[in-house]
């Protein structure tokens, strides 16, 4: 039997004319890659702040190889901004190191709605299939670097 790799998507919905723009280049970049729909799980959460609990928990299933976080934080007048930014990119960031899985921070964070559209196919690339991107090599660097590790405790 084939170990199949599966990866999982959370998604905000808040800014979802962007989030659903990152989600389809991911999608689009897995299907590239000859990676099944079936073994992707897409979870939408409503904003970004959910966006790591979401994360931690699908982490804590051990089904998945990668998990990619994809949302769109845009600056607005007040400093919720700041906040919500930080929170967010740390709070991934703790489940990558806490559960030792890929979590790959597909989350936009820009000054405004143009720069963010200039992200998902616009001037600036595709965040998407770069977040898809980064997910496939990072699963493929761990395997080795844990194959690497299982070979080591081979020889003692």
């Amino acid at each position: 039997m084939v170990n199949t790799i599966k990866y999982a998507i959370v998604v905000s919905r808040f800014n979802q004319n962007i989030t659903d723009a990152l989600l389809h280049g991911a999608l689009e970049r897995f299907s590239e890659h000859n990676i099944n729909e079936k073994d992707l799980t897409i979870i939408q959460v409503p904003g970004a702040i959910e966006i790591p609990l979401i994360a931690k928990l699908l982490a804590t299933t051990k089904k998945y190889k990668a998990i990619l976080c994809l949302g769109a934080i845009i600056r607005g007048e007040t400093g919720h901004y700041d906040y919500v930014c930080q929170q967010v990119s740390q709070g991934c960031q703790r489940v990558m190191l806490d559960y030792d899985i890929p979590v790959i921070f597909g989350v936009l964070t820009t000054d405004n709605e143009q720069q963010a559209l200039d992200r998902v196919g616009g001037s600036e690339g595709h965040k998407g299939k770069d977040t898809a991107d980064a997910a496939i090599e990072m699963v493929k660097v761990v395997e080795k670097i844990l194959s690497l590790n299982e070979n080591f405790k081979n020889q003692i």
